[in-house]
């Protein structure tokens, strides 16, 4: 690599980093320049604003700062570079502005900065924050890429973006060669896109050598990464605030009572200062909001209002950040309480957080491939997350931390590390994105922790039962197209089915609403009986995916006829549904098509409410759900899993159980194992339906029950005609083909 020649200071003052083009002083520039002592930002070419040199003082307070010098001699001097350090150091939102001064200082040559982010909404907020501190436009200069959301032009220099994002982007540019410095952020949440990116970049790093790789994660992880990457520079960042922590020994056996006592306690002692409480779900999130809310309006209100936030990090919510009325906050002086749960640890940007109450435990999701569904289990938190909740408190000059668990709980029963998502989750998405990047050459990645084996194989099965590969075990040309939506691969092959069965339109409306959050609001204590009377004008009779389909429509109409977004928002609130949740679907269905027009396939008009559209978008989702099939053994309501030997209920939403009309066979959409075993989003089938559009090969593997008995008479009756169309039904983009594993199944 040639030498780069940059100026460095380490003075408190920033020192930026000016390509010749700007800092010579010919021509018609000489005359800007020498006109007033205004500094030019080089980024724009404008003069700052007062705001910059406010927030410059703001930043140089920051812990990281101290750092910066030595952050910019690793980073011209090396190609990877780790950074150490705790919560709100400064590192996410410095370390890329720095990155931005060094392509700024090789005219950016090799491409500009991408900053990745696990959580969406840090990207976006984060991408808001920095582009304020750099005194440039969002959306131009600095910009952010969540999914199904590009704020971002061809001339942006540095962009936020989620891990997902960053690695779909990889399909169609494998190296990544518009980038000159890449930031892996916050790499110990252990996202699977992370870990397939600090796999796949080790590779791209060997065929650029001009690229950078910055790593930024807490210090739990770090010696693992040194292992992992080799021998590289580490910067660690120090912050180190007085933290008082409190064990709370028997806590546990009551939780609620628990933090019911302390909100109420802290609240009474008058000290000042917001409260943070990790629960360990969201059902918890819900029932101590109704506890807090409903208690703390009795409280004498000289002491403050008590204001309860619940937070649901899943959905596209604002960050709990600090208030701009600070002027209200001082007249009436109000005590904020968040609820929120540990995915909620990386949205808590607010300094004035002063107390965080941690019940130490949460239920995570764990996927189980030999019955593929998920199971929802309680688990200690681990010690790293323990750790990241005191940061929380790190910028305060002192904090309060209760640990409802002993010590000695926190030694033993809680793990070093928090668990890597790859070695918990369905990784069929990943294989089939490894799959299509095996294309490239990038296909064989050295992940940090392997997956276990017994996933790959379910998730490399449920590819083939798909027809997402080849009979060599490769992409197949069904399966590239598949990938190239941004979607749970089962809803691709749905919506590509949906082409053969000319209900694209009603097939995209159920795919953008089963991706957004859900679309039901959370009811307050008391309007249950009310917003399930509004719920029931959407009800549709053939199940919940055409009850989504109305609901969609409604909002739709809504939108068109409306004269102000205020007037969609008052609908939304009136029937009790979740109007960002909406925009989202609208959002998503937006690209979904784009998607469609991209690659020329096929798009009917839309049909819906005829009898055969109704039958079309059954045969559609059956394509792609075929394995999520369960049967009313009693006639109660109590389904069997054709896979495994599960027993679950219909969920109370379900336009069944509202209608209180139990099908015997239904197709479902999500279903984990709890206390409650609930599937959701359901539409009924046919057996016969089933066996028309079932791979034979799948059908053939099912373990031995009744339900199988069943279904291999209806088979038994099928006519030999009815059997060789399915047989010869094929895609289009595939090449003409007999191997049943090219048919739209």
């Amino acid at each position: 690599m040639e030498e780069e020649e940059l100026e460095f200071s380490n003075s408190s003052s920033e020192k930026r980093y000016f390509p010749e083009s700007l800092d010579s002083s010919d021509g018609e520039e000489e005359g800007v320049l020498a006109c007033e002592d205004l500094e030019l930002n080089p980024f724009d070419g404008l003069p700052y604003s007062s705001r910059y040199y406010k927030l410059l003082k703001e930043r140089e307070d920051l812990p990281i700062w101290k750092e910066k010098y030595s952050f910019m001699e690793n980073l011209l001097q090396n190609q990877i570079v780790i950074i150490s350090g705790d919560a709100k150091c400064g590192k996410s939102s410095q370390v890329p502005q720095w990155c931005a001064e060094y392509c700024l200082s090789i005219h950016y040559q090799h491409g500009g900065v991408i900053c990745t982010q696990v959580h969406k909404q840090t990207a976006v907020q984060l991408a808001l924050r920095v582009a304020d501190e750099m005194d440039v436009n969002i959306g131009h200069e600095v910009g952010y890429v969540i999914p199904f959301e590009n704020c971002c032009t061809s001339e942006t220099i540095l962009r936020y973006c989620t891990d997902d994002m960053l690695q779909r982007e990889m399909m169609s540019n494998p190296f990544l060669g518009s980038y000159g410095v890449i930031i892996l952020d916050d790499v110990h949440e252990r996202s699977i896109a992370t870990d397939v990116l600090l796999g796949l970049l080790k590779d791209v790093l060997l065929a650029r050598p001009e690229l950078k790789l910055i790593i930024n994660s807490s210090p739990h992880l770090i010696s693992k990464l040194s292992s992992y990457y080799g021998n590289v520079p580490l910067i660690e960042v120090k912050n180190k605030h007085p933290v008082e922590v409190v064990y709370l020994s028997g806590a546990q056996k009551d939780p609620f009572e628990s933090i019911l006592h302390l909100i109420f306690e802290i609240h009474h002692s008058g000290e000042k200062g917001d409260i943070v409480v990790f629960l360990a779900c969201e059902q918890d999130i819900e029932k101590a909001y109704e506890i807090v809310y409903q208690e703390g309006s009795n409280l004498n209100p000289d002491l403050g209002e008590l204001v309860v936030v619940p937070l649901y990090p899943k959905e596209k919510c604002t960050l709990f950040k600090p208030t701009d009325d600070t002027e209200k906050r001082c007249q009436v002086y109000q005590r904020r309480v968040v609820l929120t749960t540990s995915s909620g640890e990386s949205l808590i940007w607010s300094n004035s957080v002063k107390f965080v109450i941690d019940v130490g435990i949460e239920r995570r999701k764990v996927y189980n491939p030999r019955i593929r569904a998920n199971s929802l289990v309680m688990q200690p938190i681990s010690q790293s997350q323990a750790e990241i909740r005191k940061q929380i408190l790190g910028s305060s000059s002192s904090g309060k931390l209760f640990c409802l668990y002993t010590e000695e709980f926190a030694s033993k029963d809680m793990r070093p590390l928090k668990p890597a998502e790859m070695q918990e989750a369905n990784l069929t998405s990943m294989v089939l994105f490894m799959k299509r990047i095996d294309i490239a050459g990038l296909g064989h990645c050295d992940f940090m922790n392997r997956p276990a084996p017994e996933s790959l194989m379910q998730a490399l099965e449920d590819l083939d039962y798909l027809a997402a590969l080849d009979n060599d075990g490769n992409l197949s040309e069904f399966g590239i197209i598949m990938s190239e939506f941004p979607l749970d691969p089962q809803l691709s092959k749905s919506i590509l089915a949906s082409c053969e069965f000319d209900c694209v339109d009603e097939m995209l409306t159920i795919a953008a609403m089963v991706t957004a959050p859900n679309c039901f609001s959370h009811l307050p204590h008391g309007t249950e009986e009310a917003a399930l009377t509004c719920w029931k004008t959407f009800l549709h009779p053939e199940g919940d995916h055409f009850t989504l389909i109305n609901i969609y429509k409604a909002y739709q109409d809504t939108t068109q006829n409306s004269t102000s977004e205020h007037c969609v928002e008052k609908w939304c609130h009136d029937y009790f549904l979740n109007c960002s949740a909406l925009r989202m679907a609208d959002a998503i269905r937006a690209e979904l098509l784009e998607i469609i027009k991209r690659i020329e396939l096929p798009y009917a008009e839309p049909a819906f409410g005829s009898r055969e559209n109704t039958l079309n978008i059954k045969k559609a989702l059956l394509s792609g759900y075929f394995m999520q099939i369960a049967r009313d053994v009693d006639g109660s309501g109590n389904y069997l899993m054709l896979t495994h030997k599960q027993v679950a209920q219909l969920h109370p939403l379900s336009s069944y159980s509202v209608t209180r009309k139990m099908p015997e066979w239904v197709l479902f959409h999500k279903f984990s194992i709890s206390e409650n075993n609930y599937i959701r989003i359901t539409s009924e089938i046919s057996p016969e339906l089933f066996m028309q559009l079932a791979p034979q090969y799948y059908f053939s593997n099912l373990p031995s029950s009744e339900s199988k008995d069943i279904l291999q008479q209806v088979m038994d009756h099928l006519s030999p005609i009815s059997t060789m169309n399915k047989e010869q039904t094929v895609c289009e983009k595939c090449p003409e083909t007999t191997e049943q594993r090219c048919a739209i199944q």
